[in-house]
């Protein structure tokens, strides 16, 4: 069973526990206090949070139903089953905001290169909409180009264990039609793209009739 669990959070409330936007990792721990007993287990949730005027709205997609955590009002969180028809349907509006990036081969001094190459953000539409259908290519749906819309929020900081990092925001709304349904429900519960423990691909969907 996939849950959705909807945590809605005042300004107020944010303040004083210090919950901001630009503070990915603070949130990423805020979320595991809802899966108590998991903290060195393999996160198996995805979340996006969406601020608006100093309150939030954070959204969590999880194989198991979470807690409410005290960090959280009661009448602000609310879980839900989705029903297996709801991704039986042909047809999606959808939105995703992603950490789209590519691997760049790191040279050495002596023109050999290392192991490990490092990850860059995607920047131009056309490079941004190859990613997008790629994606879909691989989790089971099309995405109709002519109709998506991109919107770069750039880079969003965070520290984690005293060191910063950055990942680079980027949301895609459209519309999807599905391919492969069994694939497609599988890409809901996993997500898309890297960076998914920082609030990163969620895709939210809403059938088209």
């Amino acid at each position: 069973m996939t849950y959705l669990t909807q945590a809605l959070i005042d300004a107020g409330t944010a303040s004083r526990l210090k919950l901001w936007a630009w503070d990915c990792y603070k949130w990423h721990k805020a979320v595991w206090e809802a899966f108590p007993g998991r903290r060195d287990k393999q996160r198996e949730f995805l979340t996006r949070l969406d601020e608006k005027n100093g309150s939030y709205r954070l959204l969590i997609v999880s194989s198991e139903i979470p807690v409410r955590p005290n960090w959280c009002p009661p009448d602000g969180w609310q879980t839900k089953p989705i029903p297996e028809q709801y991704f039986q349907k042909s047809r999606y509006a959808f939105q995703l905001r992603a950490n789209p990036t590519k691997k760049v081969a790191v040279q050495n001094p002596d023109g050999s290169f290392k192991k490990n190459s490092r990850r860059e953000p995607l920047r131009t539409r056309d490079e941004l909409v190859a990613w997008i259908q790629r994606k879909a290519e691989q989790g089971g749906f099309a995405v109709d180009v002519e109709k998506l819309r991109i919107i770069q929020h750039g880079p969003q900081r965070f520290k984690k264990d005293g060191a910063a990092g950055t990942h680079t925001a980027v949301e895609f709304q459209g519309v999807l039609t599905v391919t492969d349904p069994k694939k497609f429900h599988e890409t809901f519960t996993r997500g898309i793209g890297p960076a998914k423990a920082f609030g990163f691909g969620l895709l939210v969907i809403a059938p088209i009739t």
